[in-house]
């Protein structure tokens, strides 16, 4: 077995940077690296192999809770190839919908431009486009009218994102690998 990397030697060989490397640690996506006596992470290939994993799916738009049900399943040698298959399909169709989404604002963004003459002229077709389809349209110059004001309406309309329902999913795979790269730690001859 080849020695263990530091964080610097892992963050290289995987393709990713320590900041990512410490964050996935954080959010529970891959397991805590092993550390010396003095304190510094230990990254062996099984965790390089791991990060690459993750880099590469990342590569592909996959979510964070996607990626840890990839990882699971990837770790499981009894998985069915459907589980993995229906993940990739699912993503496929959210790109498709956002690819139409995109293609949708890219349009009605062609429009506005091509209707505003980009003259000296203080009317500009894009304003009134964007004003028009706003539910009210402030008075230039009003303090309303500022960037970042919400009205009280809208703050009290807004709704927190909704939690995933699958975030015990999520955790039990994560608990999953946690355990199964434990194992291989050790069989290794890892701590």
């Amino acid at each position: 077995m080849k020695r263990p990397m530091n964080i610097g030697e892992a963050a290289e060989a995987a393709g990713v940077s320590t900041k990512m490397i410490r964050h996935y640690e954080q959010i529970g996506l891959v397991p805590a690296a092993a550390r010396t006596d003095s304190g510094y992470r230990q990254y062996t290939e099984r965790d390089i192999s791991v990060l690459r994993f993750i880099r590469q799916s990342r590569r592909l738009g996959f979510s964070i809770e996607q990626i840890a049900r990839l990882l699971g399943l990837w770790s499981d040698a009894h998985r069915a190839s459907r589980s993995v298959k229906a993940v990739a399909q699912r993503h496929v169709a959210d790109l498709e919908q956002k690819m139409c989404e995109m293609a949708e604002m890219k349009q009605a963004l062609e429009r506005l431009v091509a209707s505003c003459h980009g003259d000296d002229q203080p009317h500009c077709a894009i304003l009134a486009g964007l004003a028009a389809q706003s539910p009210a349209a402030p008075e230039p110059g009003s303090i309303e009218s500022g960037p970042l004001r919400k009205s009280a309406a809208a703050r009290k309309t807004a709704s927190p994102k909704p939690r995933s329902s699958s975030a015990p999913a999520l955790a039990a795979n994560l608990a999953d690998l946690m355990a199964w790269t434990r194992q291989v730690h050790q069989h290794h001859g890892g701590h």
